[in-house]
Parts: structure tokens; C-alpha cells; sequence
């Protein structure tokens, strides 16, 4: 039994990561996924959430901004996302002023049919996201 499994992490600008490592955590719309080497195939999409990879004991914590997982049988797992930034990539100030635009869509949505209350909850989940894996950075 192997002890650890290529992940490759992809974004709209191309890869972000590219390496072995121990184990993945993200979550689904129903489930936290743990990936350990050898996990059964699966393909599931990633909610907004916290993501976690694990090499030699240490830790690092992602904020992701949704996706979809690939685990394939051989050991490879590809995780495809809209945006994934290191706790401490997180820029505390821009996220904030994120959240704020967010709400201020939201708020104007009832009086303003040209303001897309999906796209502005998908911002205000980020927003929130990025702030609170950035404040544990």
C-alpha cells in the first residue's frame, strides 16, 4: 500500500499544484471527503469550503471557491477549481471589501432586477469563506 497519491490541483490560469501528497480534505454539498492513498474512484462536485492537504505531518489550509474532485483508481486525484488561495495568500482587507459589495447586491437585489442574486450569494459565500480561512492563516 502506497503511503501517498499525486494531487494535481487545476485553476482557470492553470495548475497550482502538482505533488505527492498524504491526504486531501474538502467538502461537498452533503459530505466532508477525506482522500487517503488508494480511495475508491469517485467524481463529486466541491462546494465553496475549506480545503485541507496534508504532507509529512503538516497541514495546510485552503480556502477553495468550488470545483470538482477526480479520484482515479491508480492514486491520482485531480481536484479542478474556481479559485483556491493558501490561509496565508488570503488578503484580509480585500476579501473584506468583497463581503461588503456582496451584502450591498443583495440588499439593492429586491429594487434592482439587473442584479444577479446568484452570482452575488456565490460572492458573499466566497467573501466569507476567504475571511474565515484567512483569520486562521
Amino acid at each position: 500500500m502506497e503511503n501517498r497519491f499525486r494531487l494535481v490541483i487545476l485553476t482557470p490560469y492553470g495548475i497550482y499544484f502538482d505533488g505527492q501528497v498524504d491526504f486531501l480534505e474538502v467538502h461537498s454539498e452533503d459530505y466532508n471527503l477525506g482522500i487517503l492513498p488508494n480511495h475508491a474512484p469517485l467524481i463529486s462536485t466541491i462546494d465553496i469550503c475549506k480545503g485541507v492537504i496534508r504532507i509529512d505531518k503538516h497541514e495546510t489550509i485552503y480556502a477553495i471557491g468550488g470545483g470538482v474532485i477526480n479520484v482515479k483508481g491508480n492514486n491520482v486525484v485531480t481536484l479542478i477549481v474556481n479559485s483556491i488561495e493558501r490561509s496565508d495568500e488570503i488578503n484580509i482587507e480585500r476579501a473584506k471589501e468583497s463581503l461588503r459589495r456582496a451584502e450591498e447586491r443583495l440588499s439593492r437585489a429586491k429594487d434592482d432586477e439587473a442584479i444577479d442574486v446568484s452570482r452575488a450569494k456565490t460572492a458573499l459565500l466566497r467573501a466569507s469563506n476567504r475571511l474565515k480561512i484567512g483569520s486562521k492563516g
